[in-house]
């Protein structure tokens, strides 16, 4: 049989419902600031009392406190003063990466009686980084019969600021063999490419050494230089050739161990040793891909040897190479991307915000308990007589 709601359910429900509303219109209506990463240990924020409506007063009185969601205090409050202001060095990069925007959340706590705020603070990029190639040294080898045209791709610069203070531009010194240009890939970056402009002679000149100078946008800019030596080559004059020069595939999370995942293919216009390819993961590949992805060199298989985490990492970019046998070798490199496909292995978290407040049996009725959060949605527990 099923119970019929009476009029006292009725009007517990709506009352828990008003509260609700009430609530979620209070998380809503957000302070924001914004403050540029590395101030000062003491710098001001904000003017908590005026953008709260309390005074001085009652930010002491009742005891009005930062509790940061994030795992640093980077925040506290001036009760003398009214005034959020900085704790800690903040550290954009470190917090957000490369991530356009980095926000934190905060809540403000006051008591007596026990309210919650929220605000958020944005963290400003400024140009603190300089462009970094992770190879200092970039090793070319190009065989003397290469065609004028031909290009050969370059190391990225990297640059831990963002937007306008990220890397902007390349340049290349001056020499009689080769020029540099841009060139645009899959996800909307420019990729620098060296272009032979002249036809080599490895009798005249065996090696050419030039610098690559990366710049960032910044004001004033700051840039980075690696050197690059290239190495004329003879005899095998014919490079592995790739179908493509980007593969992307996706992969769930729980995917086991020991899958295959995708199989690489190359063709090399040589015959004999010069025209047998062997299969390699990039010489800067790191350790994170390493532990999961294994690349057989006669094959082109690639096997998922280790566990996916999309809580982790949510994507591998790992740079292959295909060289032959010849004396010189030969090499070309792809690009494979691995998407990891979330899956709903992750058990919702509830975590008390406010210490539990004793209740009087007298209580009247709406009085708030306590509150609790989890990672979505933030409840208030209130008694009712």
């Amino acid at each position: 049989m099923t119970k019929k709601m009476g009029y006292r359910d009725w009007r517990w429900q709506a009352l828990w419902w008003h509260q609700l509303f009430i609530l979620w219109s209070t998380i809503e209506a957000q302070t924001r600031y914004s403050i540029p990463e590395e101030l000062k240990q003491g710098s001001v924020v904000g003017n908590l009392a005026k953008d709260l409506g309390l005074s001085l007063s009652e930010i002491f009185d009742r005891k009005v406190r930062v509790a940061s969601e994030a795992g640093e205090q980077y925040f506290s409050v001036d009760a003398g003063k009214g005034e959020l202001v900085v704790n800690d060095r903040i550290d954009r990069e470190g917090l957000c990466g490369q991530s356009a925007s980095c926000v934190l959340p905060l809540q403000i706590v006051i008591e007596n009686p026990l309210h919650l705020y929220r605000l958020d603070v944005e963290i400003k990029d400024i140009n603190d980084n300089f462009p970094i190639f992770q190879v200092k040294e970039l090793s070319i080898k190009i065989a003397e019969t290469a065609a004028v045209g031909t290009r050969f791709s370059l190391e990225n610069a990297e640059d831990l600021d963002v937007g306008s203070n990220s890397v902007k531009s390349y340049s290349l010194s001056r020499n009689d063999c080769f020029a540099l240009k841009m060139k645009e890939i899959d996800d909307g970056r420019a990729v620098p490419e060296l272009v032979l402009e002249k036809s080599l002679d490895r009798e005249k000149k065996a090696v050419h050494e030039l610098k690559l100078t990366a710049v960032d946008g910044g004001n004033p800019a700051l840039s980075g230089t690696a050197q690059i030596v290239i190495t004329v080559l003879d005899v095998n004059d014919n490079f592995p050739v790739f179908e493509k020069h980007n593969y992307k595939i996706s992969l769930p999370e729980n995917t086991e161990k020991g899958t295959s995942v995708i199989k690489f293919t190359a063709t090399d216009a040589d015959e004999g040793p010069n025209g047998e390819i062997e299969f390699f993961f990039g010489p800067r590949t790191p350790e994170s891909v390493l532990s999961i992805f294994e690349i057989k060199s006669l094959t082109g298989d690639v096997y998922l040897t280790g566990n996916l985490d999309y809580e982790k990492s949510t994507s591998y970019k790992i740079e292959i190479s295909a060289k032959d046998k010849g004396v010189p070798e030969m090499e070309s490199n792809c690009r494979l991307q691995v998407d990891v496909v979330d899956i709903n292995d992750n058990i919702p978290e509830i975590v008390l915000t406010s210490e539990p407040q004793p209740v009087r049996e007298d209580a009247p009725s709406g009085t708030v308990v306590a509150i609790l959060k989890n990672h979505s949605l933030l409840v208030r527990l209130f008694s009712y007589s």
